[in-house]
């Protein structure tokens, strides 16, 4: 990496004008539990691109999104190894992001004055977590339609607003086309962007505020 580095160096000159961004003092006390941030980001990455790959060949259709399954496994160039590739990323970013949290609450780095970064965390949690909801019902088997029937039917148990949340979430009162083209608008492009603009904001805060060293 080193070495691709430095031939991007000499071709676009990068470190010069980035210095201040690529050069920065870490502080004492830091270890490997401070690259689980990292850990996640890149897996959020490989989510991110193998997505858009499998975008190409499924079809967010009631009657042909099954089928565009069974096509990406069985037909398409390591359509197998794209699509796990995409279930295993999904998972360890959880995995990363709740063990990253949980670093970050015992080295008390929630404190003031990063009690705003610690929220966009616990937002971006919330995102992940619904991107996961959302992404569970596009294979359109039984497993998931059930799993999506019964977990959008917890939102209509809330108090007052929890019937119209209910319809909103699954575009009708039961789970159908409209919910599965719903489920995909939400997981391609609306908590994509979200996360995008939170992670955004995330990197920006600790480029300014720093790291906290030590557990």
């Amino acid at each position: 990496m080193g070495k691709a580095f430095d031939w991007l160096d000499e071709k676009f000159h990068i470190r010069a004008p980035h210095k201040r961004f690529l050069q920065r003092r870490l502080p004492a006390g830091l270890s490997y539990f401070y690259c689980l941030g990292g850990a996640a980001f890149t897996s959020y990455l490989i989510l991110f691109i193998s997505g858009a790959l499998l975008s190409l060949y499924y079809v967010p259709s009631e009657t042909e999104a099954y089928e565009s399954i069974l096509k990406i496994q069985r037909e398409v160039h390591l359509g197998w190894l794209i699509r796990g590739m995409h279930k295993w990323s999904a998972t360890l970013l959880i995995v990363f992001m709740l063990c990253h949290m949980l670093r970050v609450f015992i080295s008390r780095a929630y404190k003031a004055p990063k009690e705003l970064n610690w929220i966009v965390g616990c937002l971006t949690l919330v995102m992940v977590f619904a991107s996961g909801f959302t992404g569970y019902l596009l294979p359109w088997d039984q497993k998931s339609y059930w799993a999506t029937t019964v977990g959008t039917s917890m939102a209509a148990t809330i108090p007052v607003a929890g019937r119209h949340l209910m319809y909103f979430i699954r575009g009708g009162m039961d789970v159908g086309g409209a919910t599965l083209i719903r489920f995909y608008s939400f997981h391609v492009l609306w908590l994509p962007v979200t996360m995008a603009a939170l992670l955004w904001a995330h990197f920006h805060m600790i480029k300014r505020q720093g790291i906290k060293g030590g557990l």
